[in-house]
């Protein structure tokens, strides 16, 4: 951590809350396989460790949800609202032999007496159904962390509630209709804060639909993985609205530079792409960086601008190679105009951004050439990238590492260059510019592999290019690498697969086949591996509501398809 670091971290905290900080918690393997125990201050402090949870659903005759705020005294997570209960089973003795692990509904009885007053003698006759697991992390400052896998316990019982103040402040009984309200903070709920790990058990084990008998007979054995989850991801909106100023500052410099193009059809096809929207992400990134590790300035839109459209050259060319006939909603450049000017309009791009460059006065001579080094190193390698993803659909075999390798330089290689210049144009350190750069280079990683996801899980209309083209342009995608390689059958895949004329109904089918193989949950679970190494890059920075905006931005990558 870049930073301070105090001696003593339990120093002043609450005497009871304290306490419990030793007691042993169960460390896990990621498949749930327990490891050993440790203090539940090394479970949850720092980097913390993974360890194993529980969290009880108590319903009464009405179906509805009993909830608690957590205690203001609480270390980890205090004043947010969640479910009934949530703790950890512990490692126990005897006295007279070795620990062993408390069953999980031992461990539940045990904390709902404790927090609630729910006697143990009533509780222990209850039904408890465990209906599932999930793995997830979620850090409540820089301090403490949450890094479980959660047992999910549903029980239906009536019970006199009596809390213990130093665990919880508050509790109510909520509709499913109001436990709908307070997972989305709609309403009233709107202003509260609600625990991470509570909006994924209602969305994955009571979603809308399904109602508490069902949720309660579909137990589960599979440990769903939800990775790296914001406290407030309903601010995520919030926030990347509160950026748009950003947005807009960028879009003048883009359009300016696009202005110095006389010839009327080469600007309309240079401009084409740019009136069908789009985020302008890697327009904005140097900037964000530059605020969060450093200072930002007017040289941060110039640059965001210059790799903005340098993305844009990209993506014309690449609708060229692949014939994609769709981008952004709109006929891909090709299409509108013809492959020649299309051609040309890329050209004309990628020159365009180094004149930029070049004539801004907002970037200082010596760092210049820092920047003309590495945007061009980012060109070549995104070129790299792109020769070898054309090749890859001409070789019997390609590995996972192949294509790894090949989305390195084709897609993060931009968001790398992005995070990297921006910081050292902020006037951050060496040590400073390098994590910034291990940001870009896994958010990167995690963008692709989502959009690879996203291509399957999403419509035409929602895509705006379309949906399924990788299946019938027989794309090499981590998805389709791991449904090659899987042994199974897939008949349904390998006829849409590199079909051209593979119709929709044969897509939605090829689609099924990797839903059922799991070959879309791995690309899943590979993306939240690189969702995880980008925030735990951005734990090394010191907390600011600037280094806010990053993180929600790293977490907008998954949220895209949750």
């Amino acid at each position: 951590m870049v930073g301070g670091y105090m001696e003593d971290v339990l120093e002043g905290l609450d005497s009871d809350q304290r306490s419990m900080m030793s007691e042993l918690c169960i460390l896990v393997d990621d498949d749930d396989n327990p490891i050993g125990g440790a203090s539940k201050k090394d479970c949850h402090h720092s980097e913390g460790a993974l360890h194993r949870a529980f969290s009880v659903l108590l319903f009464d005759a009405d179906d509805r949800l009993l909830v608690q705020k957590r205690a203001s005294t609480k270390i980890t997570f205090p004043s947010i609202w969640a479910n009934t209960c949530c703790s950890h089973p512990l490692m126990i003795s005897d006295g007279s032999g070795p620990e062993s692990e408390e069953p999980i509904r031992s461990a539940a009885v045990r904390k709902m007496e404790q927090e609630l007053g729910i006697s143990s003698e009533i509780s222990e006759k209850w039904n408890f159904k465990q209906v599932g697991r999930f793995k997830y992390s979620s850090r409540w400052d820089f301090e403490w962390i949450e890094r479980e896998i959660d047992h999910v316990l549903m029980v239906r019982g009536d019970a006199d509630i009596n809390l213990n103040l130093n665990e919880v402040e508050a509790f109510e009984w909520l509709s499913l209709d109001e436990i709908r309200n307070m997972v989305m903070q709609r309403g009233r709920w709107s202003e509260e804060i609600v625990a991470p790990w509570f909006k994924a058990i209602v969305n994955a084990y009571l979603p809308e639909g399904v109602s508490v008998d069902e949720a309660m007979n579909s137990e589960s054995n599979e440990i769903l993985q939800f990775g790296r989850m914001s406290l407030n991801p309903s601010g995520s909106k919030q926030i990347l609205s509160q950026i748009s100023e950003h947005r807009e500052h960028a879009e003048k410099h883009i359009m300016k530079g696009l202005s110095k193009i006389r010839q009327p059809r080469l600007h309309a096809a240079m401009s084409h792409l740019f009136t069908g929207g789009g985020k302008r992400l890697r327009a904005m990134l140097p900037v964000l960086v530059g605020e969060a590790v450093g200072k930002g300035h007017e040289g941060h839109y110039v640059l965001g601008a210059c790799i903005e459209i340098i993305h844009n050259f990209t993506l014309v060319h690449d609708d060229i190679m692949d014939q994609d006939p769709v981008r952004r909603g709109l006929k891909a450049v090709h299409v509108e105009f013809d492959d020649s000017t299309a051609i040309n309009a890329g050209d004309a791009m990628l020159a365009l951004s180094f004149e930029m460059l070049a004539d801004s006065n907002h970037i200082d001579d010596d760092q210049l050439r820092l920047l003309v080094k590495n945007i061009g190193e980012m060109v070549r390698r995104v070129a790299e990238g792109q020769q070898e993803d054309f090749e890859f659909e001409s070789r019997d075999v390609v590995s996972e590492g192949d294509y790894l390798a090949m989305i390195e330089g084709k897609t993060s290689a931009m968001f790398q260059m992005c995070a990297k210049t921006g910081a050292i144009i902020s006037g951050a350190g060496e040590e400073m510019v390098a994590i910034m750069s291990e940001w870009g280079l896994m958010l990167g990683l995690c963008f692709q592999i989502m959009d690879d996801v996203i291509d399957l899980r999403s419509d035409t209309e929602t895509l705006g290019k379309t949906s399924g083209s990788d299946i019938s342009s027989g794309k090499r995608t981590l998805i389709a690498i791991h449904a090659l390689s899987s042994g199974t059958e897939m008949a349904n895949f390998k006829a849409a697969f590199g079909n051209e004329d593979a119709s929709e109904d044969m897509i939605s089918k090829a689609i099924m086949d990797l839903e059922e193989s799991g070959s879309l949950e791995y690309a899943w679970k590979k993306a939240l591996d690189y969702h995880e190494a980008a925030h735990q890059a951005l734990d090394k920075i010191n907390p600011s509501p600037s280094l806010e905006i990053l993180r929600t931005i790293t977490d907008f990558q998954l949220t895209r398809v949750r």
